[in-house]
């Protein structure tokens, strides 16, 4: 498998899940464009923890993420089959913006598509919103989708 990034063609393409409508529309825009390009799609849904966890608190937020985002995941991944599209998901905790970073570069990522979310004020103030930091950081191209 050939990672080399070749005349700006995305051959990886990472999506960033958090149940939203925004995020639904990002993973449309994922498989729509994974489709035409002949592309390999990551669907990646990170859970925040509110507070920092214990470690025993910590099982338990990546036991009810994997819950939560399970059934969607797997209907993203089914619909995206049945297209004859290639699509992965994965599930990470901690802060979102971060892990889709992270990911980016450990996977040789070509494109990010993120949903344009709105937060609020307060916690703008403290961390900027996630689309915000994952273009300021990201190792390629971001699109964020409205």
């Amino acid at each position: 498998m050939d990672h080399h990034r070749n005349n700006g063609h995305f051959h990886n393409i990472l999506v960033g899940y958090d149940g939203s409508q925004e995020a639904e529309k990002a993973v449309e825009m994922g498989l729509a464009l994974a489709g035409n390009l002949d592309s390999r799609v990551k669907v990646l849904a990170v859970a925040q923890p509110s507070e920092p966890p214990t470690a025993v608190e910590l099982g338990a937020v990546i036991d009810d993420a994997r819950e939560h985002y399970e059934k969607a995941l797997r209907r993203i991944a089914d619909a995206a089959q049945q297209n004859g599209i290639r699509v992965e998901t994965a599930i990470a905790v901690g802060h979102p913006a971060e892990q889709i970073i992270h990911q980016a570069e450990q996977g040789h990522v070509d494109l990010i598509i993120v949903g344009r979310r709105g937060i609020s004020t307060f916690a703008k103030i403290i961390m900027g919103s996630v689309s915000e930091r994952v273009l300021r950081y990201a190792p390629c191209p971001v699109l964020v989708t409205r």
